[in-house]
C-alpha cells in the first residue's frame, strides 16, 4: 500500500510538472521565435576602416568589401600589409567577422546605420576601429 500511494504522489507530481510545461510552451515558443523573427542589419557593401594600431600611436586605413546572405558575411579584406578573404556573422546588430590572412584580424563591432564602431584583435593585442560604408 505504502508503494501504491508512493506511485501515485510520483504519477501527480509528473502529470503537474507536463501541464505547466505545456501552458508555458507557447509563450516559451512566441519569444522564441521573436527573437528568430528580427532580421540582422544590413552590412553588405564597400567599407572604409579607420584602425588605430595595436603597436603603435596612430591609425591605419584598410578596407572591406562585405557580401550577407542573411546572417553570414563573407568578403575580402585590404590592409597595408596583408589581403584576403572575410568570413563572419551579423547578429541584429552587432557584427564578427575574421580575415584569412598570415596574420588573422578578428573584427568585433557594433552597427549603427553607415557606421560600424569597435574593437578588433592581431596576435593577441586589440585596438579600436570603426567603419563607414562607402557605397
Amino acid at each position: 500500500m505504502k508503494n501504491r500511494s508512493h506511485f501515485i504522489a510520483v504519477a501527480f507530481n509528473a502529470i503537474a510538472c507536463a501541464g505547466v510545461m505545456f501552458c508555458q510552451a507557447p509563450e516559451i515558443a512566441h519569444a522564441q521565435e521573436s527573437v528568430h523573427e528580427q532580421t540582422p542589419d544590413n552590412v553588405a557593401g564597400d567599407w572604409t576602416i579607420y584602425a588605430n594600431d595595436v603597436a603603435r600611436a596612430g591609425t591605419n586605413l584598410k578596407t572591406v568589401q562585405i557580401i550577407q546572405t542573411g546572417n553570414l558575411i563573407t568578403g575580402h579584406f585590404k590592409g597595408p600589409h596583408q589581403s584576403g578573404k572575410i568570413q563572419g556573422w551579423v547578429n541584429l546588430h552587432h557584427i564578427v567577422f575574421s580575415t584569412d590572412t598570415r596574420s588573422v584580424l578578428t573584427f568585433r563591432g557594433r552597427i549603427e546605420g553607415n557606421t560600424i564602431s569597435g574593437v578588433y584583435a592581431v596576435h593577441g593585442r586589440k585596438a579600436e576601429w570603426r567603419a563607414e560604408r562607402t557605397n
